[in-house]
């Protein structure tokens, strides 16, 4: 088994796991350490977990408690990967669901789980507008709706939760170009991280995570257009890991490489009549 890190906050962190199991290998019993839902992206296997033997496949969610044992075996097919996340208790307690939902041990694929779970890939793979930890509470809030049988309601942002909100957009623009999560965001605003994304995202429309892109981004718009600062330092100052990363979230937004919006904010027109051509 091979374990890789993708995320690590106080709240969430994200792993990736690999299993290299081969036939006849002898399981061992395990234990979870935490709270945790491990999104099965490819292959399968087994878990046995309080008496009940799962065979989970693609699609499905191994459901981690802490203290709980469990041995998983590969009967049938050897070697699977997994996205998983580990939350604080804090986390849980803010989200809901009692100890019987998260002994569950396994949910098969469920329509509900599957496109978070292939979002939650997407990002890990490549940087998207949402956060693996925005994620990480979208998936674990999903499952307890699906598994307890309540409906998820929409957040209704009070006066209060509009003004905080505001106020933390304000200070994500002052920020941007830090390495800024969703509990950094949350902890601003003086309330627990599930709370605040709900609340920002009900209230403008994007969450944290999307709103500090868009916030980079812009930064980087206004200074490829009157500065001849390298794009590579541009990408930096702007908060961005790394130049290609930059590249394709610029190029994806303004439909031209960052070279080339800066020729056409100098008044190149043919790069925008090319641009405006193919559509």
């Amino acid at each position: 088994m091979t374990a890789t890190l993708l995320f690590e906050s106080r709240d969430v962190t994200v792993s990736e796991f690999r299993c290299a199991a081969v036939p006849g290998e002898r399981p061992y019993t395990e234990q979870f350490a935490g709270y945790s839902l491990s999104y099965v992206r490819k292959g399968s296997f087994g878990c046995h977990h309080r008496g009940r033997l799962f065979e989970l496949v693609t699609g499905s969610l191994l459901v981690g408690y802490p203290g709980d044992e469990f041995m998983c075996t590969h009967d049938h097919v050897c070697g699977d990967e997994c996205l998983s996340f580990f939350f604080d208790a804090e986390v849980i307690d803010e989200i809901g669901g009692d100890a019987q939902a998260w002994q569950a041990g396994a949910v098969p694929p469920l329509p509900q789980l599957i496109v978070l779970g292939e979002l939650a890939q997407s990002v890990a793979a490549r940087e998207r507008s949402l956060g693996l930890d925005e994620v990480g509470h979208l998936v674990a809030s999903r499952f307890v709706a699906a598994v307890s049988g309540e409906v998820e309601r929409p957040a209704k942002p009070s006066p209060r939760d509009r003004r905080r909100a505001i106020e933390s957009a304000l200070w994500i623009d002052d920020n941007a170009e830090r390495a800024i999560d969703l509990a950094d965001t949350a902890r601003e605003a003086g309330v627990s991280p599930f709370h605040f994304l709900r609340l920002f995202t009900a209230t403008l429309g994007v969450s944290p995570h999307q709103y500090l892109i868009r916030a980079r981004l812009r930064r980087a718009a206004r200074r490829l257009s009157d500065e001849d600062t390298p794009v590579t330092e541009i990408a930096y100052d702007s908060g961005f890991a790394d130049l290609s990363n930059f590249t394709r979230t610029f190029t994806r937004a303004a439909g031209v490489s960052p070279a080339k919006f800066r020729k056409a904010s100098r008044g190149d027109r043919k790069i925008l009549q090319d641009r405006l051509s193919r559509h």
